[in-house]
């Protein structure tokens, strides 16, 4: 267990810990016990200060994590639950797979048989398309990545080496060589930039190859000649296997990334057409290009042992979002995981221009105030749910109508910060509002910049002007 943890550890008055279930250079991964609804999860354990010590890959690799694992709702996927932190250690609560590794079922039989493997590469299929869908390339799919629940469904885990779409640079290409040797793509090799779409739909290709064989399709002692066979697409396909597989394998398995087959053509092949049924999906809202980091781990509570319960209020009230766990913990310099809390600055996240700024006034205050600087530079307001306000210009500038979003998350009682971002209209119109207009009316309600030490004990300072 980590340091200062026991078995039957209760985490936040929430989760009873139980049995590691394995272990990395950065964390462990217990089975856990949830005290509310008696529930079975995992809960994945995260040394900060070994992270810190790594430097800022590894804390990009953990905010990439989460991002996407609160933006990837399928039923084929480990969903992460919520996230938990103390001054040490960060909580990833997860739903707990029971079945283990998809790998481990292939070494026990050598191979699996055609049926059960045609069932596992659908919802592989199915989950990977949704990724890619919400802009998420996984980047290491392999089986020792699959998991299996008791009902024997598939689940894909392990998000720390994927990439957003928003990675891409210019060219519309990804360039980080990431990925397990075996299962890599071959334009990941050349280092020329890749499709992160087609190098997932090569990994499934060697995970369909591996699962009907019990063997690898490019293996070799020396690295450099195993990355000989990958770019030319050199393997050979054992006696057992059905011509339709042969012809699947051929298509996914195709060394240039431009004629290899699509997602779209797979689920309309021969072979995976036998028995699909499409998985069923609970509505979901489709993520814009606006949105950010913050936006995808919204939905991670903070928890506490301290009381949660809410003042209620009228059902009209402006009611403050609450930042999250991952929130608090980038106000710490050394451990930022969005960039978001610069004070003062301007700052370009997603191509959005944004400003925070913190206050112990309440929400309706803070509301009262954006009004009233909207009513004296001719803005229409628009009040939304879950701390939400939007400001629109009533007049066209030189890029359409100056929209600005400000976004209220309360922190603590009496602690609140606002996040003021452009949405849509002119940046440099956007600047001069903000400069000369937004700031200087904001005084009068007690604006200031929050500590590191403040916020991570969420406490709000005495405003002194």
């Amino acid at each position: 267990m980590p340091e200062g943890m026991e078995k039957n550890t209760v985490l936040m008055n929430r989760y009873e810990l139980g049995r590691t279930l394995g272990h990395g250079t950065f964390s462990k991964v217990y089975q856990a016990r949830s005290l509310v609804s008696g529930e079975n999860v995992a809960v994945k354990v995260i040394d900060k200060e070994k992270v810190l010590r790594v430097g800022a890959g590894m804390v990009d690799q953990i905010k990439r994590e989460v991002a996407v694992m609160r933006l990837i709702r399928h039923p084929n996927v480990v969903q992460l639950h919520e996230v938990m932190a103390s001054k040490t250690k960060i909580y990833f609560v997860m739903e707990h797979v029971s079945g283990g590794e998809l790998f481990s079922r292939v070494l026990a039989s050598g191979r699996l048989r055609e049926e059960p493997v045609r069932r596992y590469f659908h919802q592989l299929i199915g989950a990977v398309d949704f990724c890619h869908s919400r802009g998420v390339y996984h980047r290491d799919l392999k089986p020792e990545n699959l998991l299996v629940n008791d009902d024997g469904n598939l689940k894909v885990s392990d998000f720390g080496l994927s990439a957003l779409r928003e990675s891409r640079r210019p060219d519309g290409l990804l360039h980080t060589a990431c990925g397990t040797p075996s299962y890599v793509a071959p334009e990941i090799i050349s280092r020329k930039g890749y499709d992160g779409a087609m190098a997932d739909v090569w990994s499934c290709g060697v995970i369909l190859f591996v699962l009907l064989a019990g063997y690898l399709p490019f293996s070799d002692s020396n690295l450099m000649d195993m990355y000989k066979k990958i770019s030319k697409g050199e393997y050979k396909s054992p006696s057992w296997f059905s011509l339709d597989v042969r012809k699947l394998l051929s298509r996914l398995l195709d060394p240039n990334p431009k004629t290899r087959i699509t997602i779209d053509k797979i689920v309309e092949h021969p072979w995976f057409k036998i028995g699909y049924k499409p998985a069923a999906m609970a509505a979901q809202p489709h993520p814009h290009s606006s949105d950010t980091l913050k936006d995808h781990l919204h939905g991670c509570a903070i928890r506490s042992n301290g009381e949660d319960d809410e003042e209620q209020q009228p059902a009209n009230a402006m009611k403050p979002a609450s930042l999250n766990a991952f929130d608090i913990i980038s106000l710490s310099h050394g451990f930022d995981l969005s960039g978001l809390f610069e004070m003062g600055q301007t700052t370009k996240r997603h191509n959005n221009v944004h400003e925070l700024f913190v206050t112990g006034k309440p929400a309706s205050a803070i509301v009262s105030k954006l009004e009233e600087i909207a009513e004296t530079e001719h803005f229409k307001v628009r009040k939304q749910v879950d701390g939400m306000v939007t400001l629109q210009g009533s007049k066209e500038g030189r890029k359409g109508q100056l929209t600005i979003d400000a976004e209220i998350f309360e922190v603590a009682p009496s602690c609140y910060v606002v996040e003021v971002k452009k949405t849509a209209g002119d940046t440099l119109e956007y600047q001069t509002f903000c400069n000369k207009d937004l700031r200087p009316s904001l005084t009068d309600i007690c604006w200031t910049s929050p500590s590191e030490e403040d916020l991570s004990s969420h406490q709000c300072r005495t405003c002194h002007r």
